[in-house]
């Protein structure tokens, strides 16, 4: 289980002589195998929503408790160190969660497709193999929840399939956090729903619900 209590979220803007408050008063619980769809328009916070889920981020007030291992948001690199290889990258993951270095390279390797670009610094990756080594990484630590970005663009139509059948499929038994503003991916593959509008969330007794009122509010 994880949850968000009463948790607020703000930045600094206009040089810091003023403050934007992204979230306000947010409560979310999760349960093990829970898969939750958080819909929002664009620039609602969904993704500081998941930042704080992961702890990259720190919320401005409230409380996250954490009973479940929880990934970083899946096809972001921001945790890579831009001055090692890809393979290095792997190596350190690997240390830190305590993973076999073989096997996890191995998997990496054919996963991603990269080729000799897992021995170049990830600095010189573009956005895009970044993002598949992101996911790779990812999907070699047997997280109990995984955080989901829809910008999740990690290559062509089938490498997506590849990374779904990957993600859904073989992990159908984890809990997951998907955030969209497309209505599509929540419907395929969550059975929690919810809202982010003007700071708040608001939480659904079913999917459709949610949907419906997502489709009211951007009407």
């Amino acid at each position: 289980m994880f949850e968000l209590i009463n948790v607020y979220k703000s930045y600094p803007v206009h040089h810091g002589k003023d403050e934007r408050m992204v979230l306000k008063n947010i409560n979310l619980r999760v349960e093990k195998g829970e898969r939750w769809g958080i819909l929002g328009r664009n620039g609602a916070g969904k993704s500081t929503m998941i930042r704080l889920i992961s702890g990259a981020e720190l919320p401005h007030s409230g409380k996250i408790i954490r009973d479940m291992s929880i990934s970083w948001p899946l096809a972001f690199g921001g945790t890579f160190q831009g001055s090692l290889t890809g393979r290095d990258n792997v190596k350190l993951i690997c240390r830190v969660y305590n993973l076999d270095f073989d096997e996890c390279i191995k998997f990496v390797a054919e996963f991603t497709e990269l080729g000799a670009y897992l021995r170049e610094p990830v600095k010189n990756y573009s956005s895009g193999m970044s993002a598949r080594l992101a996911f790779a990484i990812s999907m070699s630590v047997e997280f109990d929840c995984f955080l989901i970005d829809e910008a999740m663009a990690v290559g062509d139509h089938r490498f997506l399939h590849k990374c779904n059948q990957e993600l859904f499929g073989k992990r159908a038994d984890r809990a997951m956090i998907i955030v969209a503003h497309h209505m599509d991916i929540i419907r395929d593959h969550c059975n929690h729903a919810a809202v982010l509008d003007q700071g708040g969330l608001k939480i659904f007794d079913t999917v459709e619900h949610a949907i419906d009122f997502y489709k009211e509010i951007n009407a």
